[in-house]
């Protein structure tokens, strides 16, 4: 597994201005975003691990990975839908998952394009998949390209922390949080990491 190059000084510059992340760098020090797989398994996990727990989205990856040998686009194609469900996934899961593969056998998704694609632009390009979703396309954007500057406003246990540790849990609106989070521009994946270590210390990795 590999760690962004910036963390280093991303976490130094954040702890300098932000008393909360100094503490969230201290408690979890020797920790930092990894990645474990090619754009195909990065672009599957999110997909698996969409509204279900990390630990769940977990068990259904390990029973879907036993059962195909590997996960891979060619993998995914061959397989079966009711072999895709006999693994935990839902049926729109596994029909995701599907769409996927296709889209990366028949050269519509060419992962070596994407490193000349400003954030946007690629997160543009992810939605047009099935499945893919503003979410889905940012985590891919964080643990795969490794991105130093996403702030996934949508997501509820980044909503969750920074309504937790800057608002003493109560309700934000999203141009608050945003604004929140405008001061952590240009590690804000960084800051959004270690948000989440505070709800949940065991990484994510996808």
């Amino acid at each position: 597994m590999k760690i962004p190059d910036y963390w280093p000084q991303a976490t130094r510059d954040l702890a300098e201005r932000d008393a909360v992340l100094r503490g969230l760098i201290e408690r979890f020090r020797g920790l930092a975003l990894a990645s474990r797989g090619d754009a195909f398994t990065t672009l599957a996990r999110s997909i698996v691990g969409q509204q279900i727990s990390v630990k769940a989205a977990q068990s259904v990856w390990d029973r879907l990975a036993n059962r195909l040998g590997e996960v891979s686009p060619a993998s995914v194609s061959r397989a079966r839908k009711p072999a895709l469900r006999a693994s935990g996934l839902s049926g729109q899961k596994a029909a995701y998952l599907k769409n996927l593969a296709s889209k990366f056998l028949d050269g519509t998704l060419v992962p070596t394009h994407w490193h000349a694609r400003d954030d946007e632009t690629l997160i543009v390009e992810l939605t047009q998949v099935k499945g893919i979703g503003r979410w889905t396309a940012e985590m891919f954007l964080m643990f795969h390209l490794f991105r130093p500057d996403v702030l996934p406003l949508a997501d509820l246990g980044l909503q969750r922390a920074i309504r937790l540790h800057y608002n003493r849990g109560r309700a934000l609106s999203d141009a608050r949080m945003r604004r929140i989070g405008a001061t952590w521009a240009p590690w804000r994946s960084v800051a959004t990491w270690y948000l989440w270590r505070s709800l949940d210390p065991i990484p994510v990795e996808y």
